[in-house]
C-alpha cells in the first residue's frame, strides 16, 4: 500500500510505540486533569504537529546532520531536558486544582507546552530514521508518496489514540476531583515522571 511493507504491521507499531509511556502520554494526561477534555485535545494536536514537524526533518536527513555535529544534539538534549524539569517542577509545586480554584487557562497553553515537550526531543528523529526503512518496500517505493502515507497514518493514529486517552483521563479525573488527597498525588506524580523523563534524556 503506497510502498509501505506490510501496511497492518506498520499501524500496529505506531500503536504500540504510543501506548508506551513518554513525555508525550504525560502532558496528554497533566493536560487532560488540568483542562478537562478540551485540554487533552489541544495538548493531542501539539504532539501530532510536533511529532510531523521531527518526522520531516527525518526524512529530510537532519538526523545525519544531527549525528555529524554532536555538538548541536547535545544542545538540542539539554534544551529538551530542561523543558520537562521546568514543566515537572510546575506541576510539584502548582497548588492542586481541587484544592484551589484556578483560572481557566487557555486550550493554546496545553497545545503549546505539548508541542514543545515533542519537539525538544531529537531522539525522535533518530527513531524516525530507523523505524521508515522497517516497512519500505524498496521495489514499491513510490517517493514522497510513500512518506506522506506514512506521516499521514502516523497523525491520525496518534489523534485516535490521544483523544481516546483524554477521554479516559476525563472519566477518571471527575472521580479524582473529589478526593483532594489523591489528585494532588497524581499531580505530584506526573511531575516526578517528567523530571525523571528530563534526567533520563541527559544521562542516555
Amino acid at each position: 500500500m503506497f510502498g509501505i511493507a506490510d501496511y497492518g504491521a506498520f499501524c500496529a507499531a505506531v500503536l504500540l510505540f504510543l501506548a508506551l509511556p513518554g513525555p508525550g502520554t504525560f502532558a496528554l494526561l497533566t493536560s487532560t486533569g488540568q483542562g478537562g477534555f478540551r485540554a487533552g485535545a489541544a495538548a493531542t494536536a501539539g504532539v501530532v504537529i510536533g511529532d510531523q514537524i521531527l518526522l520531516w526533518f527525518a526524512v529530510g536527513g537532519v538526523a545525519t546532520l544531527l549525528a555529524t555535529h554532536p555538538a548541536w544534539f547535545n544542545a538540542v538534549q539539554y534544551l529538551g531536558a530542561a523543558y520537562l524539569g521546568w514543566v515537572g517542577l510546575r506541576l510539584l509545586f502548582a497548588k492542586n486544582e481541587a484544592q484551589a480554584a484556578a483560572p481557566m487557562v487557555p486550550s493554546r497553553h496545553h497545545l503549546r507546552q505539548a508541542l514543545g515537550i515533542t519537539l525538544l526531543n531529537p531522539k525522535a528523529i533518530i527513531f524516525y530514521m530507523a523505524f521508515f526503512p522497517l516497512f519500505i518496500n524498496p521495489a514499491m517505493h513510490q517517493g514522497a508518496t510513500t512518506f506522506v502515507a506514512m506521516a499521514l497514518t502516523i497523525a491520525l493514529i496518534t489523534i485516535a489514540y490521544g483523544l481516546t486517552l483524554c477521554a479516559c483521563a476525563q472519566a477518571l479525573s471527575r472521580r479524582v476531583r473529589t478526593q483532594p488527597r489523591l489528585a494532588g498525588a497524581l499531580q505530584r506524580a506526573a511531575g516526578v515522571a517528567l523530571l525523571g523523563f528530563g534526567l533520563r534524556l541527559l544521562r542516555d
